[in-house]
């Protein structure tokens, strides 16, 4: 009796969420010396980072099985609110450093409910710092606590309480608001944008089925009423992957989807083929996106080799391929989610990028090995057109593998290699080098005489480029421009443990400039090299080599006097300052359609000069995204094309 007695009271502990719980570790006063080192930026990628530590603690409350909805506000002065039914933040007083644990929370680094077993099983978040971090960097945060029956209440500036915690009021329901401003002195911009919240805010619907997220924009007011969406997923992953691969023809029904569980570790995958040619796997570790993969996605891999290829081989499937199936064969058209909820994850490096737990690898490998058999056992006709796919990637492997090395050999037997219409520069230092990739050899010409040719080269590519999205790698290697890019750059895909893997170390410019028309077809030009820099060579992308010219759309003058621009406010405004009165007949407006219109000197000076012009850098913030846009742009299905451009339509000045 007296055990059973200390079990109920040992269970009753743990379910217990009080000041107890809250463990401090250290102090808070250098994030925002080095704001870097806590939110890897202070550009537009760091201030919503700010967005996803406050929604991350309230994630931890659902995960812990204490919140059912979670609200993101945007205010017209874009502060934002988080607003979660969990138990609300502890307000009773920390033993050790006798201040209310709400204070201790939101002001000491590494304090919070995480730390303590009892409190979370597993847990998201930057390296526990959490909403400490982002009080730091707020001007202003104000933290609203629902909890036994009462309303709490503190404010802070600049990380500081400027309050104690108050009982403001009543209530019969529980859970946190914390509403913050970030701090224009951190931050280089303070503008948040609709589209990143709703994207990672439907990730995290997915990721958590069952839970309610809700996002409400009050800058945009239509009718009285602000922009709302609402996010909620019953199927999980299982609908993740039919929303990852909506643009893409599938080649399986269903996709195929698995729990587990072992020595507290949960695993979820999804997993679906389709007739791409390219391989999209995401992964999660407690909600949290590992770009780089880690032990959870090598798992995953394990299992996908060995079953496939255990299940080929005893069907007699590759025995008439004169070459040998390979783990890469298995990767083409495959699209997974593979997510697992670990209570002490190890990462490699600071931004959280790669699973490093070695024992994750073994329980997700076992766990989508059983499941794939069971598929291909219930399912042979699905599993013969997978086994088909496998065949057709193995065999343009092996003609890719060919064209590669025709066209590194038929360089090699040329001397240099370089492409005839190439104009090089005469540095042959990467670092200061660049190269314009320019749309015609019309404009080609003239980028070559108004260029500086000691750093800059020019290669005019002619029309369309091949697209990627639709086209096996072997037949990519017949488009004459996209081996001149290849021959140009001096890089080349090569196999390394059986991965293609882009040699970069060889790369001639460490600036790739895209520079074409300011038009449709220029734009499209634009989108189908990106989707060949994307697909072939992203880590060009991923180094920052990649930049998209910007030409200007207008020239407004008077006389002599000439001002060039780049948006329809800043030609309103050049009319506005040179004219004279409401009809000055004198003020002339130019508008460029294409990069040949202008001359030399003007392309120069508005386009090429390092000093005056302005450049894109192509950065991928969100790959899950960025993959799902670039198959929805160039792939073949239609309607989310077309659903995707009507929605987007509003934005767009299309020249009749």
């Amino acid at each position: 009796m007296k055990n059973l007695k200390s079990n109920e009271e040992n269970k009753k502990k743990k379910n217990e969420y009080s000041a107890s719980n809250i463990q401090a570790l250290e102090g808070l006063e250098a994030v925002r010396k080095r704001p870097g080192m806590y939110i890897g930026s202070t550009d537009t990628k760091g201030l919503h980072h700010l967005v996803w530590e406050v929604i991350d603690n309230s994630i931890d409350e659902h995960l812990a099985g204490h919140c059912s909805t979670i609200t993101t506000i945007i205010h017209p002065d874009n502060s934002i609110s988080v607003k979660d039914d969990g138990r609300g933040i502890p307000t009773g007083m920390h033993e050790k450093l006798q201040k209310s644990a709400l204070e201790v929370v939101m002001t000491v680094l590494h304090a919070g409910g995480k730390f303590d077993k009892d409190t979370y099983k597993v847990s998201g978040g930057l390296h526990g710092v959490g909403v400490s971090c982002v009080n730091a960097l707020s001007m202003d945060l104000k933290a609203e606590v629902h909890r036994e029956g009462k309303i709490f209440m503190q404010e802070y500036k600049q990380g500081k309480p400027v309050s104690d915690v108050a009982q403001i009021g009543e209530t019969s329901v529980t859970g946190t608001t914390i509403t913050f401003k970030p701090d224009a002195e951190i931050f280089e911009t303070l503008e948040y944008k609709y589209d990143v919240l709703a994207t990672r805010i439907k990730e995290l619907s997915y990721l958590n089925s069952g839970l309610k997220l809700k996002l409400i924009d009050e800058r945009d007011v239509t009718d009285g009423k602000p922009r709302e969406e609402d996010f909620f997923s019953e199927g999980g992953l299982k609908e993740f992957v039919l929303y990852l691969d909506e643009s893409r023809t599938k080649l399986i029904e269903h996709p195929i989807h698995l729990t587990a569980k072992e020595d507290n570790v949960e695993v979820e995958v999804a997993m679906s083929y389709n007739t791409s040619y390219s391989e999209n796997i995401y992964s999660f570790v407690n909600n949290i996106n590992t770009r780089e993969g880690g032990t959870h996605v090598a798992g995953f891999r394990r299992a996908i080799n060995r079953v496939f290829k255990q299940y080929g081989d005893e069907e007699g499937f590759f025995k008439k391929l004169k070459f040998t199936v390979q783990g890469e064969d298995f990767k083409e058209g495959l699209t997974a989610v593979v997510s697992v909820k670990v209570p002490e994850p190890q990462f490699k490096g600071q931004t959280k990028g790669e699973l490093g737990n070695s024992e994750v690898t073994g329980i997700v490998s076992r766990a989508v090995g059983d499941a794939i058999k069971d598929f291909l056992e219930e399912n042979p006709k699905q599993a013969k057109k997978i086994i088909d796919k496998v065949i057709l990637a193995a065999t343009a492997r092996h003609a890719a593998r060919k064209a590669r090395e025709m066209v590194q050999r038929k360089n090699v037997l040329t001397g240099s290699g370089l492409p005839g219409k190439l104009s090089d520069c005469s540095s042959k230092d990467p670092a200061e080098s660049e190269i314009y990739l320019v749309e015609g050899d019309s404009a080609g010409g003239t980028a070559k005489q108004g260029r500086d040719r000691f750093f800059q080269a020019i290669l005019p590519l002619r029309g369309k480029i091949l697209n990627v999205e639709k086209a096996m790698e072997h037949r990519i290697y017949d488009n004459e421009e996209i081996k001149n890019m290849f021959t140009a750059l001096g890089v080349a895909i090569e196999e390394k443990d059986g991965e293609r893997v882009l040699n970069i170390e060889k790369l001639r410019y460490h600036k790739i400039i895209i520079m074409c028309d300011a038009d449709i077809d220029g734009s499209h030009i634009v989108t189908l090299i990106l989707t060949f820099f994307y697909r072939y060579m992203k880590e060009l992308i991923d180094n920052g080599y990649i930049y998209i010219a910007a030409p200007p759309l207008y020239q407004v003058k008077k006389g002599k006097k000439s001002t060039y621009c780049w948006s329809e406010d800043e030609r309103m405004a050049a009319i506005a300052q040179y004219s004279s009165g409401e009809e000055d007949n004198s003020v002339k407006t130019q508008r460029y359609k294409g990069l040949g219109e202008m001359n030399a000197e003007q392309l120069w000076e508005t386009t090429m000069d390092p000093a005056f012009r302005t450049l894109r850098k192509v950065v991928v913030d969100d790959s899950l995204e960025s993959d799902r846009i670039f198959s929805m742009l160039m792939g073949d299905e239609v309607p989310p094309r077309r659903a995707f451009i009507e929605s987007h339509a509003k934005y767009a000045n299309i020249d009749v």
